[in-house]
């Protein structure tokens, strides 16, 4: 199940990885992307830490870590690809996997319903 953040971050957890994007309303937002700037492998993160930059035609985004954690993988489709985030933002256009500090963490984070109730706040 995928949890959200107040910053448009989704978060997968399976066991204690967490692949971690942004969301579809956060890639429509930012229009069409041109450039995804992906931490390294190995780079440790605590929650609200930015770890990604993404460029669009309308202007550059950080992107918040939702999780604490460290980077296991990023997407490296997105290098020659970046665009697959437009097309799949909360599928094949995730940014990196996380083995995060702690797996109950994500409780905290938004469900599906909660962050559609809190995209209509702020429409």
């Amino acid at each position: 199940m995928k949890r959200f953040t107040k910053d448009h971050e989704w978060v997968e957890l399976d066991g204690d990885i967490a692949t971690v994007g942004i969301t579809d309303h956060a890639q429509e937002a930012l229009g069409d992307i041109t450039f995804v700037e992906l931490p390294d492998v190995g780079r440790t993160l605590a929650p609200g830490d930015a770890f990604a930059v993404v460029e669009s035609v309308k202007a550059a985004s950080d992107v918040y870590a939702p999780l604490a954690g460290e980077v296991t993988e990023i997407n490296g489709a997105l290098d020659d690809k970046p665009e697959l985030v437009n097309e799949a933002a909360e599928g094949a256009g995730w940014f990196i996997k996380l083995k995060v500090a702690d797996a109950a963490a994500v409780e905290a984070l938004m469900e599906q319903a909660a962050y559609d109730d809190f995209l209509k706040t702020i429409e």
